[in-house]
Parts: C-alpha cells; sequence; structure tokens
C-alpha cells in the first residue's frame, strides 16, 4: 500500500474522530481513572520486573535493613527489600505499584455500578459489559497473585488460607492444592503465581482494546434531553475537546497515584517479616477486593459437613464457593438475563435514570447489600474489637443481614423509585416550589409554583412510559 493511500486514510480516520460527539457526563470519567490507573500498574510493573526475583529459595538477609540481618528469608522476599530499601526511587515504585491495583478494581465496579443502574448495558452493548466484567475479574487475578509474591508473613497467612480452601474441595481438592503449590506449602506458589501475575496485564490492555474497538461501532449512550434522541447525539467533538479532557484527568490521576506513593506507606514488608510455613500474623486481612471472598467463609455456621462416598464433604468451602459463583455469574449475563425477561430486543442509545426503572434499581441495591455484608463481614473480628462486641455476635448479625438484607433493600428501592417518579410527575404538572408566599383576595395563602423549563420537563419524563419497569 503506498504511503498517498495510507496518507489519505490517517486523514479519514482523524476527520471522523474531530465530527464523533461524545455526551458529557461526570459517569463517563470511572473509564479514564481506571485507565490511568491500568498505566500506572504496567509501568511500574516493568520496571520492578527487572528488580524482582521469583524464587522461594532460601537466603541469609544481608540487606540494608538490619533488624533482619541473618534471617532465612526466600529469595522473592530478599529482592522485594531490596527494591524498597537500595534501588533508587524503588520503595515509591512498590507503592504505586500497589495503590494503582487497589484503586483499579473501584474504579472498574464504579463503572459497572453506573453501567447497570442507566441500562447501559443493554443492546448493542452487551458485550462491552461482559468486556468490563472480565476486565473486573482479570483485575482481581491479577491483586490476588500479586498480593502474595513479596513472600512476607501477611501475604504467607493468605495463602495459608488459600491452601485450606482448596483442599476443602472435594475430589479433586489435592490435586488442585499439588498443581498450585508445587508439593507440601508453600511449596512454589512464588513460581507458580508469578506468570499469572505477568499475563493479568497484557489481557487487561487486550481486554480494554476489544471493548473500545466494540463501543467505538456504536454511538455513544447519554441521558435524554433536548436535541438528544437515539438517532443524534449532543455533546463535544472526541478530538480534540473530549480527548484534552480525559488527558487531563488521566495525568491528575497519575499524578496523585505517585504523589501517595511518595507519602503514604502501604504494605511494609519489613514490619511484617518473612513468610514462615509455621507461623501466621495476627490481625491478617485480604486486601479489599478481595474482601468478599474471606467474608464468606466466615459466615458459614459452624459444623457444616458431612461423609458419603467415603470422604468428608465440606460445606463451609463448598457453599461459599457456590453462592459466590452464582452471584459472579448472574453478574457476567444479567444483560442477557434482562432482554429474555422483558422481551426488549431493540438497540438503546438513550440511557435511563434509575428511578424510572424501579426494578433494575432495586436488584442493583440488593446486590450491592449482598456484596456489601460479604465484605464487611471479611473485618467480621475488627469490627467487633473496634466497637466491643463479641465475635459471635457480629456474625450472627451479618449472617441475618445476608438473608433479609438484599430483600428489604429491593423493596425500600422500590418503593423510593417509585415515589420519586410521583414527584417528578407533580413538578411537570405544578412547576416548582419558589419559596416566595402570596396571599390571595380571599385571604387564602399561598406558595408561588413556576414551571419547569425545556431540559428539566424532558429530563423529568424521559422513558415515562417504561416507568414501571
Amino acid at each position: 500500500m503506498s504511503k498517498t493511500r495510507i496518507g489519505r486514510r490517517g486523514g479519514a480516520a482523524m476527520q471522523e474522530l474531530r465530527h464523533r460527539v461524545v455526551p458529557l457526563h461526570w459517569s463517563n470519567l470511572f473509564g479514564v481513572v481506571a485507565l490511568a490507573c491500568l498505566a500506572v500498574v504496567t509501568v511500574t510493573g516493568v520496571v520492578l520486573m527487572f528488580h524482582y526475583t521469583p524464587s522461594s529459595a532460601t537466603v541469609a538477609y544481608d540487606g540494608a535493613y538490619p533488624t533482619l540481618h541473618g534471617a532465612q528469608v526466600s529469595e522473592a522476599f530478599a529482592s522485594t527489600m531490596h527494591v524498597s530499601f537500595e534501588v533508587p526511587g524503588g520503595l515509591a515504585l512498590r507503592q504505586a505499584h500497589h495503590w494503582a491495583a487497589l484503586l483499579l478494581p473501584a474504579a472498574l465496579l464504579a463503572q459497572l455500578l453506573v453501567t447497570f443502574f442507566t441500562g447501559a448495558f443493554r443492546r448493542p452493548r452487551r458485550a462491552g459489559w461482559v468486556l468490563l466484567f472480565l476486565l473486573l475479574i482479570a483485575a482481581l487475578a491479577g491483586g490476588w497473585s500479586g498480593y502474595a509474591l513479596p513472600d512476607d508473613m501477611l501475604s504467607g497467612t493468605g495463602l495459608r488460607i488459600v491452601e485450606g480452601i482448596t483442599l476443602g474441595i472435594p475430589v479433586v481438592g489435592t490435586w488442585l492444592k499439588d498443581l498450585l503449590f508445587g508439593g507440601a506449602f508453600p511449596g512454589e506458589i512464588i513460581e507458580r503465581l508469578y506468570p499469572l501475575h505477568l499475563v493479568v496485564v497484557p489481557a487487561m490492555i487486550a481486554l480494554l482494546v476489544v471493548r473500545v474497538a466494540l463501543l467505538a461501532r456504536h454511538r455513544p449512550p447519554q441521558f435524554a434531553g433536548p436535541g438528544r434522541t437515539e438517532a443524534n447525539v449532543v455533546g463535544v467533538p472526541l478530538f480534540p475537546n473530549a480527548a484534552a479532557r480525559a488527558g487531563g484527568l488521566f495525568l491528575i490521576v497519575s499524578g496523585m497515584l505517585m504523589l501517595i506513593a511518595a507519602t503514604v506507606t502501604i504494605n511494609p514488608i519489613w514490619l511484617y517479616g518473612p513468610a514462615s510455613p509455621g507461623d501466621a500474623g495476627a490481625g491478617s486481612q485480604p486486601d479489599w477486593y478481595t474482601g468478599f471472598l474471606d467474608g464468606a467463609l466466615r459466615l458459614v455456621p459452624p459444623g457444616w459437613e458431612f461423609v458419603a462416598l467415603d470422604r468428608t464433604w465440606t460445606l463451609a468451602v463448598l457453599v461459599p464457593l457456590a453462592v459466590i459463583g452464582a452471584f459472579l455469574l448472574v453478574v457476567a449475563v444479567y444483560p442477557f438475563l434482562e432482554e429474555r425477561i422483558t422481551g426488549d430486543r431493540g438497540e438503546h442509545h438513550l440511557l435511563d435514570r434509575p428511578r424510572n426503572m424501579p426494578t433494575r434499581t432495586g436488584i442493583g441495591v440488593a446486590g450491592v447489600v449482598f456484596y456489601a455484608t460479604l465484605w464487611a463481614a471479611g473485618s467480621a473480628d475488627l469490627i467487633a474489637d473496634a466497637f466491643s462486641l463479641t465475635i459471635e455476635g457480629v456474625v450472627l448479625t451479618l449472617q441475618v443481614v445476608l438473608v433479609v438484607g438484599p430483600a428489604i433493600g429491593f423493596t425500600i428501592t422500590r418503593r423510593v423509585c417509585l415515589g420519586l417518579q410521583r414527584k417528578d410527575r407533580d413538578v411537570v404538572l405544578h412547576g416548582f416550589e419558589t419559596g416566595r408566599i402570596v396571599r390571595l383576595p380571599g385571604g387564602e395563602y399561598i406558595e408561588v409554583h413556576e414551571p419547569v423549563d425545556r431540559y428539566e420537563r424532558w429530563r423529568l419524563l424521559e422513558t415515562g412510559s417504561r416507568s414501571s419497569g
């Protein structure tokens, strides 16, 4: 292909970008935050890769931290200490990598919630929802695998829990444990987790590229308003206006992550000490994004096991795994479930106000309550200690909330949405309250109402015909 034709195609693509219009809304910014986190994780990870040694082999520590001199540590722990104390800027890089890995799942979760509550997952964007969900799963896998790589006491305690869960799976548990650890604990867990950790970032980048390519094939979704229809997008040009805004936020998030990394300590492995198979750290907690998994295990009542087929079936492990697996599966396929139940197979480019879809909004809140309860249960011991409560009482309360909380959340949310719809209709019919009180000739006092403007009428009346959703 000649350079002239390439230049023409490039110019045509640039013109298309200049003419592509994207709406401005704060909810669109979560994707930029996630992209900035992924960029920081990638850049810092590449630099750290050249200094980290993924080996469980034992050596005598002789680095720059005198308290541990002579201690038997793994090469993974020693190399992480080397990065923290002897590589210029190494500690800042480690902490930036960790802080970005903590913020990334939060940004993806926020993006999922916005997509769900506004109905942005409907045709033709169902595949985009699935890819966004897979991005979150990849971020969780990357964070979990990276959590163990320093091979300190905190990560070692977490790996011991993973070993117990794996062994609790009937029939294949021992085989899975040997596959993961490569033998008796801790085995070769570092050597086996490191390739997984390296693969996660390229996988996330590939998922992100595919998601952007799919979404670019369609008009960007927008909320209803004057001039905003299924066929007409109101906003600013993608290039340079929207791109400049996104680039500015990208730089701000990246800069804030580096500032936090330079000023706020996280994961001080020199205080935890090296991992030891015979020891466990007190008060160990998982990173926040995996807290719901730990919480699911803590809420299982005692004695949940039975013997059958010459095997002990530990429901304390099987039930949490099944419940969490089912929950994540429902989240992944929800767009297809809603389409099948409602029979709505049309394309949608206008977003819903959550109050106008009370059933979907109630389902979303029920899911949030379910997840939040499991997440809180992951710190049940800390809650009991902070508020001087018994651990049994905290666990029992969370068990009750896990069962009845989602139903209560759904019911209350749906009623609130219906009430807000009635309020919107009153505002459209009678106008909004001005706070001015006048006296009529007959002596009656009334408050003056002003009619809403054209844009507000659009906003309040959009999707009104589907308000029973």
